[in-house]
């Protein structure tokens, strides 16, 4: 038999679907409209192998709809139209079981390709279900994006992948008939990355090349049988993962020797440009922030750079960009005071706005006190008038902090010399 493990294993039923409790339990939203028949256009967003293809396969059985599936990565336009065609036949118009159209890495399509489905999903033909690794939010376009609902799912645990092993073991025609004693599992899932169909492809490939029994999984044995051959950069699996933290933590510890040598490693395996650039993006912000506002700046255009020239010169833009960020003063104060921020309205929920910085669009809402009292900052000298801005309930927090250096001192100055003691600058 020639057919892969993780083939032979793929779940059948929601019974069957191993994780993702939060969309396909009970309570999730994604059980509901299974079991309801009114299925919307989704988009699956998460990591390679935790079930994104075969959930949409069981949603198509459980929903009894016909099946159409593209791979973004060898179809085009002409393609997309082909079934479209076949799905408005075999339903669309006249059935509420409209066909399911499944476009695997639908990132990858371009914005012609996705343009083309939007007839298909907006008039109801054929309901779409995208999978991607990538953000949706900045690899789908938004006139797509608005007609479906974006599903996050999951990493696996270690628990999930156990299971799976097991299952593989106990259930599976041919790896039942072997004697298999599974002793550790660390190695098997360090190896895997998470990725269930990775795990189970690795744990077939190591329990079928023993002749004799019985088969003791241990880490050295998976160490020695597999763990060589997996050395090199794979994009979509652990390394991928690996190697992008690498980058961002040499970066956030000022080496640039370090971080231009982790980018050397994905753009020599070929990692997407625009995902390296999205990642320095975030880093300009959280890692750098105010200590040089500057990298933002620097770090945006990257991004807008590397979108429109691609391979192979987006590497130079990038080393730029990543050795620019690793010299560069860091603090982490923007991205902690909105942690902190966020928490406190987590914690405080809707307090009243102060009335004097309220709007007064309406004569009511000025006769009610709206906006009374409210200190024009441009009208008083040096532009500023100490006034309270925050909700009575939680007057006087402190939720920046500027960090020890440079410029940011600068900034603890100015407003301590504004506020006094007011926030304890």
């Amino acid at each position: 038999m020639n057919t892969p493990l993780a083939e032979r294993l793929r779940p059948k039923t929601l019974k069957d679907y191993l994780s993702q409790q939060h969309l396909v339990g009970e309570d999730g939203m994604l059980y509901a409209q299974i079991k309801s028949g009114v299925i919307p256009s989704l988009i699956f967003w998460g990591p390679p192998g935790i079930g994104k293809t075969t959930l949409a396969h069981i949603i198509a059985n459980e929903s009894e709809r016909p099946f159409y599936k593209l791979s973004a990565i060898n179809s085009g336009v002409k393609d997309i139209r082909e079934v479209i065609d076949k799905a408005k036949k075999s339903g669309g118009l006249f059935t509420a079981k409209n066909p399911i159209l499944f476009i695997d890495e639908i990132h990858r399509f371009s914005k012609s390709q996705q343009d083309s489905l939007l007839e298909a999903v907006e008039k109801g033909w054929v309901t779409l279900i995208g999978a991607t690794t990538e953000n949706p939010s900045f690899e789908v376009i938004s006139a797509l994006l608005s007609r479906c609902q974006v599903y996050t799912l999951n990493p696996f645990g270690k628990a999930d992948l156990e299971a799976l092993l097991q299952r593989a073991i106990e259930e599976d025609e041919l790896i039942s008939k072997l004697n298999i004693e599974l002793k550790d599992t660390e190695a098997l899932l360090r190896l895997s990355g998470g990725d269930a169909r990775k795990l189970l492809n690795i744990f077939e490939l190591l329990v079928t090349s023993f002749e004799n029994e019985p088969i003791i999984i241990t880490n050295e044995l998976v160490a020695k049988q597999v763990q060589h051959k997996a050395a090199r950069y794979d994009k979509t699996g652990e390394q991928h993962y690996d190697i992008i933290s690498a980058f961002i933590k040499s970066i956030r510890g000022s080496d640039p020797n370090a971080a231009v040598y982790y980018l050397a490693r994905m753009i020599e395996g070929g990692e997407d440009v625009k995902f390296i650039a999205r990642r320095l993006l975030i880093l300009a912000s959280e890692d750098v922030g105010n200590a040089n506002p500057t990298a933002l700046v620097i770090a945006n255009n990257t991004f807008q750079a590397v979108s429109v020239i691609g391979n192979p010169e987006s590497r130079i833009i990038l080393s730029q960009c990543a050795t620019y960020l690793a010299s560069s003063p860091k603090s982490n104060a923007a991205y902690e005071a909105i942690n902190k921020a966020q928490q406190l309205v987590r914690e405080t929920g809707d307090l009243s706005v102060p009335l004097s910085i309220r709007n007064a669009p309406t004569k009511l809402m000025k006769e009610l006190g709206y906006g009374d009292d409210y200190k024009y900052a441009h009208s008083y000298e040096n532009n500023f008038a100490e006034h309270e801005f925050l909700p009575e309930e939680i007057k006087n927090t402190r939720l920046y902090n500027p960090g020890n250096n440079t410029r940011e001192q600068a900034q603890r100055n100015y407003l301590k010399a504004l506020w006094k003691e007011k926030y304890g600058y």
